[in-house]
This record gives C-alpha cells, structure tokens and sequence, in this order.
C-alpha cells in the first residue's frame, strides 16, 4: 500500500539511491524534502520513450497520478559522439545483464567496458569527446507538467578512475577537469554536472512551488487537511523572476 506524506516534500521518481542522493542535495538550499518513489511502493513504469524528455514524463507523471502529489523525475544518460550518439536513452539498458552474463541487475563496470570496447574498435585515435544529457520532468497530479534540460559535455577515459559517483562516473571526465566524475568530491560535482545544469534551469520552479502550487501546500494530519502558508523567504524568492 503506497503512503502519503505532507506538505514541504516532493517525490523523486526513482528506484536509484545514487540518484536519489544526488537529488536530494540539489535541492536541498530550496528547503525540499525528497522522498523516492521506491520507499513510497511505487511501481517503476516501463520506459517506452525514444528521448530523454518522453521518458521523464513518463516516469513523472506515473509518480503524480499514483502519490497524489507533486513528482520530479530525471531522465538522463551518456551519448559518444564516436557512437552516434549511443548509448543515448539506453544509458542503464547496457547495464542490464543478460541471462547469460550472471545474476539479473545492473553491472555498471559491464556497461563502461561495452562502450569502451567499441571506441576501441575504432582505433587508437578515435574521438572520445561525449556529454552527460539531463531531462527534469516535474508533474502535477492534474496533469500539468513542466521540463527543463541540462549538459555536461566531457570525454571517456580509460580504465575507470575513482569510488564516488554512479553509473559511468568513473570514466568521464567533465569539460576543463582532469579528474573523472567519481573522483571528484560530490559536493563540487553537483555544481558542474549535467544535473546541476538543468536544475539551475528549473530554479524558478522551485520557488514557484513552494509559494504557489497547492499540491505542494497541501499538509494531512490526524485532524484533516489544510493548506500551508507560504513563508515570507518563499515569495522574496518568487520576486526574482
């Protein structure tokens, strides 16, 4: 049975604790509680989009309509310029093992050596230029909804480097940086990812929702429902936009 939560929070559509974490921190100088939708008991609804902006929505709103309240969902990925543009919206799909390759999950290491072994195809000068793509989605549960995007642009090295980070992390390294993502202190990579990218597009949003969505106000307690005031801070906030 899926649970409800208050006011001042927002779900995370994802079943990722990497993601979550990195989520979470963004939004933390907003005052936003985030809570996945993996703790709510939420489904993970199929991904049938051909772009990072379908695939957002889809998750989003999924979250919206099945929690009752406002849902942000990211969808994001790797695209190699050497590749055409893959692995694209199937970023996690190469980390899926097959039933061949071990025990169902994601093997992330499996995926950075996919791709670095077709780079390799190419020979030792091949372009390794690549960028870290970042889709927001934030829906509402009556439908509305809003995107916005974010880029890293970067490039592959290989073997991977560093503990931190998720995904591909250890083998890109950001535009003008010689460390590679996950070794690169957390902090100062949420300023400089594809994520932070497009959550500084969405930062109207933000304000916005804590001043004006009523989903977001909406608090439920053991003695009913009510609405929550915003706070002065919130609409100075708004009137910088």
């Amino acid at each position: 049975m899926t649970r409800r939560i208050g006011s001042g929070s927002l779900v995370i559509a994802t079943h990722n604790e990497g993601k979550l974490k990195e989520i979470s921190a963004l939004l933390e100088p907003h005052g936003v509680k985030c809570i996945s939708a993996g703790s709510l008991g939420l489904p993970e609804p199929a991904e049938t989009g051909t772009t990072f902006v379908q695939n957002a929505l889809i998750k989003a709103r999924a979250a919206a309509e099945a929690s009752g309240l406002v849902a942000l969902a990211d969808d994001s990925g790797l695209s190699v310029d050497a590749l055409d543009g893959r692995p694209g919206v199937y970023t996690a799909d190469w980390a899926e093992r097959q039933w061949f390759e071990g025990e169902p999950g994601r093997d992330w290491y499996m995926a950075m050596g996919k791709v670095e072994g077709m780079l390799q195809e190419k020979g030792a000068s091949v372009d390794r230029s690549c960028a870290f793509h970042c889709v927001l989605a934030i829906a509402w549960p009556d439908g509305e909804h809003a995107v916005y995007e974010g880029t890293a642009p970067g490039s592959l090295t290989w073997p991977p480097r560093g503990e931190m980070g998720f995904g591909y992390d250890p083998v890109f390294v950001p535009e003008g940086r010689q460390q590679t993502f996950a070794e690169i202190d957390p902090s100062e990579k949420h300023a400089i990812s594809h994520r932070a990218d497009a959550f500084a597009a969405a930062e109207f949003l933000m304000d916005y929702l804590k001043s004006r969505a009523p989903f977001w106000k909406k608090e439920v307690t053991a003695s009913g429902e009510s609405w929550v005031e915003a706070k002065e801070s919130d609409e100075d906030a708004l009137t910088r936009w």
